[in-house]
């Protein structure tokens, strides 16, 4: 009776334990069911966002490119536009003067601004708007569309009609006598869409983001001496010269000074230069400047370190000691400059606190390096932002930008400095920014 009741539990309990395994298995089935459903719906999820991502860029690049094709479209259909020039100018009038021998970085037309003014002084002004220095920025052009998407956009390749805005009737080319103490200075813009500091001289082979073959027109040397044969055609000997350039402009300015004092105003003494807005550290400018943009042997061989401005000043004092008054701006955290930095030391172009504390301490560095070159090199800084587009950061160049006139609390806005110096009036402001 004990063996059959001991079997009969036997039983029972291989009968529950099949049952146990069935439902294990149900479950672990069920189980792996709703697992795959997950990754399903994550990954349909992921393809969502990624879609949503990308149509919002899609939507943000057409929305870019609208409004800077609307803003050209009324620039050139307005009394706003610059005439071209075809006679004598006219005082204080700003002309167009397309240079035939000339060539924007797409292979497109290219031109310089005029202005005559109503004494003897002279700006030679060089304009910024970017630089490549490999492939990967030469196919990576400004566009209204890539700005607002917020893509690496590293250079204006062309002079559309937008660019106007960017390069007259604005900070010191502004033509508002009762503020700007430059507006009755003559004027020659030597504008940029070459993307090589002004200094290149080669036709550069890349490929596009689509896979096809394009060329990089680097032009900026030829540019600058067509320009400067217009200049020296209009404004023959000026009383005082101020050489100066925002932005790649701003590395132009200790590149091209010497040439411009040797080969076209060499009578002139009263001289000052101004750099707005100039350092961005890359181990790599000599390369650059020999290989990509075929500068001359005396603009690549000057450069032996990283900071390209430094060096082009150091070659420049060296050979014209005494010649000139040297002037640097910039503000202390830069936040277009430090997303360059950012993309060539990280590949990523973006700006943020980190990078921002890094392109100020290296903005340290270089006002102690100008001013063992030269002691009597004088310096303007500001800590000045704009909200959202700054990031956190201070602003990228102020000589030709609304805050041109803005003044600070204590000293002088950045005209009443500059005029200052100009005229013999020397001294740094905003030093205390940079806590040295």
């Amino acid at each position: 009776m004990s063996k059959d009741k001991n079997n009969l539990t036997d039983k029972k309990s291989i009968k529950r334990s099949k049952k146990a395994r069935k439902r294990a298995l149900i479950l672990e089935k069920r189980l792996e069911k709703a697992e795959k459903l997950r990754e399903e719906l994550k990954s349909q999820l992921s393809e969502q966002r990624e879609l949503l991502s990308k149509r919002t860029e899609e939507l943000k690049i057409k929305t870019g490119d609208f409004v800077e094709e609307r803003i050209g479209h009324t620039l050139e259909h307005s009394s706003l536009e610059a005439p071209v020039l075809g006679g004598e100018p006219e005082p204080l009038k700003w002309y167009k003067l397309p240079l035939k021998k000339g060539m924007s970085g797409d292979g497109s037309e290219y031109h310089m601004y005029l202005k005559r003014g109503t004494n003897e002084n002279l700006c030679i002004f060089f304009s910024g708007g970017g630089v490549a220095w490999n492939e990967y920025t030469a196919a990576r052009p400004v566009t209204g569309g890539r700005v607002v998407a917020g893509l690496p956009n590293f250079y204006w390749n062309n002079l559309r009609p937008f660019t106007q805005i960017m390069n007259i009737n604005i900070g010191i080319t502004d033509n508002d006598i009762n503020r700007n103490p430059f507006a009755d200075w003559s004027f020659a813009v030597i504008t940029y869409a070459t993307g090589d500091f002004h200094v290149g001289n080669n036709d550069f082979e890349y490929e596009d983001e689509s896979g096809n073959k394009q060329l990089l027109h680097f032009h900026g040397y030829k540019n600058f001496r067509e320009s400067m044969k217009q200049a020296i055609k209009y404004f023959k000997e000026p009383k005082k010269l101020l050489i100066a350039g925002d932005s790649a402009g701003a590395f132009a300015v200790p590149a091209l000074a010497g040439e411009i004092i040797e080969k076209y105003y060499n009578k002139c003494e009263d001289i000052t230069l101004l750099s707005d807005s100039a350092l961005l550290l890359f181990d790599r400018w000599n390369h650059t400047a020999r290989n990509l943009w075929r500068a001359s042997r005396e603009r690549w061989d000057a450069i032996r370190g990283s900071n390209i401005t430094v060096e082009w000043y150091r070659a420049l004092l060296s050979k014209h000691p005494n010649r000139f008054k040297c002037l640097y701006a910039s503000s202390s955290h830069d936040y277009l400059l430090s997303s360059y930095l950012n993309d060539i030391l990280n590949k990523s172009y973006s700006t943020n606190p980190e990078v921002q504390e890094l392109f100020f301490r290296q903005l340290k560095q270089m006002v102690r390096e100008l001013k063992l070159i030269n002691p009597d090199f004088n310096f303007y800084i500001n800590n000045l932002k704009t909200p959202i587009v700054t990031q956190g950061g201070t602003i990228h160049t102020i000589v030709r930008e609304p805050q041109y006139y803005i003044k600070p609390k204590e000293g002088k806005s950045f005209p009443e400095w500059l005029f200052d110096e100009v005229n013999g009036e020397s001294c740094d402001l905003g030093m205390e920014l940079l806590r040295v």
